[in-house]
């Protein structure tokens, strides 16, 4: 993806996205806007908030939502090419954007994988970038979250987040915190990313809950970009970029136009909610959702279709 080399200003980013709202872009024209994604996703961590801003304005002719996010002096850089195998092999597999044929995990763990592929000054760039955000550098600080338990939360009254967050993890056979953070390695990355990481996987499955976003394949899109407004989350990003180079190169009209408004939508969503991370989770258990909604100030999901339309689709497929 030779696009992906080269950083593109706010106003060329945003003149791609209105272009592709109005039907009027090429497929070359798609890849393009595709390739501004991967290039803040894997070489310049820095311009993540003002690729997506910048994309945001151009898709929705409306001005960013969100506190202005400092633009870091690092030097261009372009992703390695050793990663471009790697890359298209995943979206090859994936069959459609949101995990086809190796499934929702078997995505995030390649997309995870894909960061062995990235120069070694990678990650000093993407904890600076994380720390420009409003609210990481304090949440950070507190270190390595403890560990939510099943018990504290199956103790919690029925019709409380603790109740239905424990009641989200048994029905589904989901893992409390998605991946072992240990297995991961997670305290072994550079100050903050090893807390983020481990606080968002922690976090995800409440997140969905809180922000009012359902366990579909649309919403989990949809979270990802709420996660990357919040604090430029860079596992977050590089699987958007996987999804939108997905949509791009699809044969399926309009594609790649529902995924930008359902991504840009949550990029926006987590942009104007306050900073989660160190919002007192465990002293919010016992409460109702929408309770918990107004003590955090945050809004829910706006969601213009359907939940479960990309399982539709592919059901009548």
């Amino acid at each position: 993806m030779t696009a992906a080399s080269v950083a593109q200003t706010p106003a060329a980013i945003e003149a791609m996205a209105r272009a592709v709202r109005g039907a009027t872009a090429s497929p070359d024209d798609r890849l393009r806007l595709a390739a501004v994604f991967a290039h803040c996703a894997f070489a310049a961590p820095e311009r993540i908030a003002e690729t997506w801003d910048a994309a945001a304005r151009g898709w929705f002719d409306t001005p960013d939502e969100g506190p202005a996010i400092a633009l870091l002096p690092y030097p261009d850089a372009a992703p390695p090419a050793a990663l471009w195998p790697d890359f298209w092999a995943l979206v090859d597999a994936a069959v459609d954007p949101v995990g086809g044929s190796i499934g929702a995990l078997g995505v995030t763990e390649r997309t995870a994988q894909l960061g062995a592929q990235l120069p070694a000054d990678f990650a000093a760039r993407a904890s600076a970038a994380c720390l420009a955000y409003p609210g990481v550098p304090a949440a950070a600080a507190t270190g390595f979250p403890d560990r939510f338990t099943m018990a504290a939360l199956g103790a919690c009254p029925a019709g409380s987040l603790g109740h239905d967050f424990y009641r989200q993890i048994v029905d589904n056979g989901f893992d409390l915190e998605v991946l072992d953070r240990d297995a991961l390695g997670l305290a072994s990355l550079p100050h903050p990313l090893g807390y983020l990481n481990a606080r968002i996987l922690q976090l995800h499955d409440l997140l969905h809950l809180t922000g009012g976003y359902e366990l579909t394949s649309m919403h989990e899109i949809a979270i990802s970009g709420f996660q990357m407004g919040q604090f430029g989350h860079g596992y977050s990003s590089m699987f958007l970029a996987f999804v939108m180079a997905t949509a791009a190169g699809s044969q399926t009209p309009g594609g790649l136009e529902l995924m930008l408004d359902v991504v840009l939508r949550g990029w926006r969503h987590g942009r104007r909610t306050p900073q989660l991370l160190d919002a007192p989770w465990e002293q919010l258990w016992s409460l109702p959702v929408a309770e918990v909604r107004a003590r955090l100030g945050v809004a829910p999901y706006d969601a213009p279709y359907p939940a479960n339309l990309l399982e539709a689709v592919a059901q009548a497929a």
